[in-house]
């Protein structure tokens, strides 16, 4: 706006410039030969020489208002929101991981499910410690599941507000650097929210992989142990009889 008022007041003192200049010139002698000009041929130059100034300054005012909106577009948000997405999955790494659970964000999984789900094999009057430890696996994997979920039910107030925030930018952003900027923060959010609905599912996964691993360690121990008892031999003068 400063630029428009400055290019009205130039354009007003260059026209009345222009016609002072048409005031003050003598009209020319009637009837004078050898090539002066007549009073009408000066008036039509002043004509000219102001239509010239008005078509400059008409030029002058396009290329003021095009400088003002290239500083306008170029504005840049005085803020922008950026969720701490990667201080909320490091938090539900560490939820997960709860007691005895098969997180899936351990460093040492595939050891931990070997050393504690065994497979198919007899394990004699280890049996009870055995399925003690299986059912805390399991319970704890889904407990760790279920506190994830709390926490990022926890969060959704905040993430209200960050989206109640970029609403307001996006309704007030007059150019295109601030609606390119906005767009970029949409984005950003529909990223994080992705992966936190792939930690939800990892979580998921994890407290159902941990119970279907239990059932299926608890079946084949408990065929080991049938299989042991019916292939057992009785001792020689035993008298008992199976």
């Amino acid at each position: 706006m400063k630029l428009i008022k400055t290019f009205q007041l130039i354009l007003s003192g260059t026209l009345a410039l222009a016609l002072l200049l048409t005031s003050t010139t003598p009209p020319a002698q009637a009837g004078v030969l050898g090539g002066f000009a007549t009073e009408w041929t000066q008036i039509a130059n002043n004509v000219q020489l102001i239509s010239t100034y008005i078509r400059q300054g008409e030029e002058l005012r396009q290329k003021i208002l095009m400088v003002a909106d290239m500083a306008k577009q170029a504005t840049e948000l005085p803020m922008q929101v950026f969720g701490p997405i990667m201080a909320e999955i490091s938090n539900l790494h560490s939820v997960v991981q709860n007691g005895r659970a098969l997180a899936y964000s351990m460093a040492n999984l595939d050891a931990e499910f070997r050393s504690r789900f065994t497979g198919y094999g007899y394990v004699g009057d280890q049996w009870y410690l055995k399925y003690r430890d299986w059912a805390q696996t399991s319970l704890d994997s889904s407990l760790g599941a279920l506190k994830a979920a709390n926490i990022q039910a926890s969060q959704m107030s905040s993430e209200e507000s960050i989206l109640r925030q970029l609403r307001s930018m996006s309704s007030s952003s007059d150019g295109r650097l601030k609606a390119i900027q906005v767009a970029n923060q949409i984005n950003e959010q529909m990223i994080q929210q992705m992966m936190k609905l792939r930690q939800i599912m990892l979580a998921d996964l994890q407290g159902k992989q941990a119970f279907q691993a239990a059932q299926i360690q608890k079946d084949a121990t408990a065929a080991a142990s049938t299989e042991k008892f019916f292939k057992s031999t009785v001792a020689p003068g035993d008298p008992r009889k199976f």
